[in-house]
């Protein structure tokens, strides 16, 4: 019987969460993968890797450390040069790194401001996903069955109803007691969206499959306050890598592709 050949994987935001789980979940898939770890810290990559090899101990998948600064054009330059030059090629592209500064202006509006928490999110969850991948267009066309993901979060296209919102209902008046935010993030992944579309649009003629992830409510450290994730209902973090393992491997169809 003939090997599948080995798929190369680049995942953004892999050293913990969500990212990290998918990793994990493509070590342990019985499909091929050799995957680059994305990570803006080089150390938190290597520890995540490290971490990675007492979990998954029988694993015949590899992976690698690779740094990836989303707000850095130099990083991703450098990332694309050390997949091009070995292997020289991309399966799978998975947009996944993201950032929140909503909590972070409700703690020190002075430090990071209103506008500050929304044109970081922007720059972090819109323009570098989009430069990453402007970036990688032509690796990932060198596959046989391209496929390129983004994760969308909270900001499902369809769903815009009050029971999607996880922060609690408000009171009249202003200012608002707001303790959880998400507005700058979500905003900037519903934008997100919108690339995800347009990459479709873009890439339809050369076969790449684009998907919009939606893995849901789940604890990570985005934002860092995980345990209050948690007292709201989130789901564990591995329920995201599983799904986008799954679609990944070419299940979970329901998501947008083929627009």
């Amino acid at each position: 019987m003939t090997s599948l050949p080995r798929q190369i994987v680049l995942i953004t935001g892999a050293n913990s969460g969500i990212g990290y789980e998918t990793v994990k979940a493509l070590l342990q898939s019985p499909n091929p993968y050799h995957i680059f770890l994305g990570s803006r810290n080089p150390e938190k990559g290597t520890q995540a890797i490290t971490s990675l090899k007492t979990e998954c101990p029988n694993t015949t998948n590899t992976v690698e450390p690779i740094t990836i600064d989303l707000t850095s054009d130099e990083s991703i330059t450098k990332a694309y040069e050390r997949v091009s030059s070995n292997p020289g090629r991309l399966d799978i592209l998975i947009n996944n790194a993201g950032a929140t500064f909503d909590l972070a202006h409700l703690s020190s509006p002075t430090t990071c401001t209103l506008r500050t928490s929304f044109t970081q999110a922007y720059n972090t969850n819109v323009a570098g996903p989009h430069v990453l991948t402007n970036t990688f267009i032509p690796l990932l066309l060198t596959s046989p069955s391209p496929r390129l993901l983004f994760t969308s979060g909270l900001s499902h296209i369809t769903q815009a109803s009050e029971s999607y919102f996880p922060t609690p209902p408000q009171p009249p008046g202003w200012p608002k007691p707001i303790i959880f935010e998400t507005i700058g993030y979500r905003c900037s992944k519903t934008a997100l969206n919108m690339l995800m579309l347009d990459w479709n649009h873009k890439l339809k003629a050369d076969g790449v499959k684009v998907f919009g992830v939606m893995p849901g409510f789940l604890v990570t450290n985005l934002g860092g306050n995980p345990e209050m994730v948690r007292e709201m209902g989130g789901g564990e973090a591995s329920i995201g890598g599983e799904f986008i393992q799954d679609v990944v491997r070419g299940g979970a169809m329901g998501m947008w592709a083929g627009w």
